[in-house]
């Protein structure tokens, strides 16, 4: 069952449930209303009547003395004169008895217009107590009011007012069916009602639903769910939806872009071994030929042969980095003085070209806590293998004098390599940490393009940064940020 179908039964089931109890309760309303309406008109018309014969010269002696048999009731024209006999309401039925319960007088005469009144009812009124009854009478049936009439404490007449309660069963009969009829037709409208705007809420809701399945057929990311209402629980949940989907467009084309990017290094992989490879089995060829070559050409090619077998072991050690580093592999995080790491660094540097001049300056300003240099949180060893890609890129691609400078900025300690080359232009900088990247006037360097991505992926794991800063014909400086030990 669809929420939109849920939300519909329950809103017409309470809408029933509150039709229900006002119905009813209107309907008891309109029965006591009319019950009291009409005991009111009987009581009025017995009072008039009963003042009447309280005027009247009667005695009471006289009426506690019935004659056997009593005398035929006699019509209202003969029994009295009064005007109140002449007006009275056409849908009441007046009776005049003796105390002793015979009809004296009814409109007509007549003894069969005789009004029911029990024994209860009788003694009742002779004990001047009025007296309500319901009961049959001509086939119908009827609510009659009885009224003793006392003059000097003894009972002399008995005053009974009827009237047919079959017109307000007919009232209260066309007032339920019409309560019922149109409770009906009120949850039928209120359930197409209901169920209009249940679609019209839920309309962004099922928005999302088609978008959800969009994505899952397209896996197009780029989908988004078109909201324009208020910023109710619906809003909320189309502008979080939307936001998710921005996150699983970043995620999924992060993927992309990491899936291009080892389809890439594979490739480049590949096209690196390929060479010292080639070389190997073209070699090996050559000392497997018989007649044998001569023995200089022997040794020539052993000494290639050698070369490249160096090659491929600096190629798959620089893999093997790499690799460790895309897997998250641990670093140290210790506290330990920079400078004694890069006096170490910088020394080792110098025996890859001994004529080169590589300087060291130190910012003077000193730590807070009066230590004596500056200090980091990182892993030494790490920190010394960036370092010497640094100097080893600034040795090969400059000449002249090299430069490392290192100062505390905040909370930072920056490291900064700088050479004096011909620069990066900007649209290869961009380029200078993918793997296997090398630029066109790097060809003929040796080198796999692995220093500077192996570099970035260590200073990530220490928690650092890494930066390339460079202008055409100015030289280029790799800087290097780690937090303060």
């Amino acid at each position: 069952m669809s929420i939109r179908l849920r939300f519909t039964l329950l809103y017409n089931a309470i809408l029933a449930l509150t039709l229900l109890i006002f119905g009813v309760g209107l309907y008891f309303v309109q029965v006591g209303n009319t019950f009291d309406a009409l005991k009111k008109d009987l009581f009025r018309t017995s009072s008039a009547i009963s003042d009447v014969l309280q005027r009247s010269p009667t005695d009471p002696a006289a009426a506690l003395k019935q004659p056997e048999p009593p005398p035929p009731p006699k019509p209202f024209d003969t029994f009295s004169h009064d005007e109140s006999f002449k007006k009275l309401p056409e849908r009441e039925m007046v009776r005049i008895l003796d105390a002793a319960g015979n009809l004296v007088a009814s409109p007509f005469g007549r003894t069969d217009d005789q009004l029911p009144l029990s024994s209860d009812g009788l003694s009742t009124l002779q004990n001047r107590q009025d007296w309500w009854e319901k009961a049959v009478f001509q086939d119908q049936q009827v609510l009659i009011y009885s009224h003793p009439v006392v003059v000097d404490g003894a009972v002399t007449y008995i005053v009974q007012v009827a009237r047919s309660l079959t017109e307000n069963e007919r009232s209260l009969q066309f007032l339920s069916t019409t309560l019922v009829v149109a409770s009906l037709l009120t949850i039928l409208i209120a359930f197409g009602v209901g169920w209009f705007f249940s679609g019209f809420i839920l309309d962004p809701v099922r928005r999302i639903t088609q978008t959800a399945r969009a994505i899952g057929d397209e896996r197009d990311f780029a989908h988004r769910v078109e909201y324009k209402g208020p910023q109710d629980e619906v809003g909320q949940l189309a502008t979080t939806f939307n936001s998710m989907l921005a996150r699983l467009q970043d995620a999924y084309q992060k993927v992309e872009h990491s899936l291009e990017v080892q389809r890439d290094f594979v490739a480049d992989v590949s096209h690196e071994l390929r060479t010292p490879l080639t070389t190997l089995r073209g070699n090996l060829g050559l000392l497997g030929r018989i007649p044998p070559i001569p023995q200089e050409e022997q040794a020539d090619i052993l000494a290639d042969m050698t070369d490249e077998s160096d090659r491929l072991i600096r190629l798959v050690n620089d893999l093997l980095v790499l690799a460790r580093a895309d897997a998250g592999r641990s670093l140290a995080r210790e506290s330990f003085s920079v400078e004694l790491a890069l006096d170490e660094t910088i020394r080792q540097a110098r025996q890859l070209d001994p004529q080169r001049e590589i300087s060291l300056i130190v910012d003077e300003h000193k730590q807070a806590d009066g230590g004596a240099g500056l200090f980091v949180m990182g892993d030494r060893d790490a920190l010394k293998q960036v370092l010497l890609i640094a100097l080893d890129n600034a040795l090969k691609h400059s000449t002249g004098l090299i430069q490392v400078r290192v100062a505390r900025k905040g909370a930072l300690v920056e490291i900064c390599v700088q050479d004096q080359g011909e620069g990066i232009a900007p649209d290869k900088l961009e380029h200078i940490f993918d793997r296997f990247y090398r630029g066109e006037e790097a060809i003929t360097i040796p080198g796999f393009g692995l220093g500077l991505p192996i570099a970035k992926s260590l200073m990530i794991a220490m928690g650092g940064e890494i930066e390339m800063r460079s202008q055409p014909g100015r030289g280029s400086s790799l800087a290097l940020s780690l937090q303060v030990g």
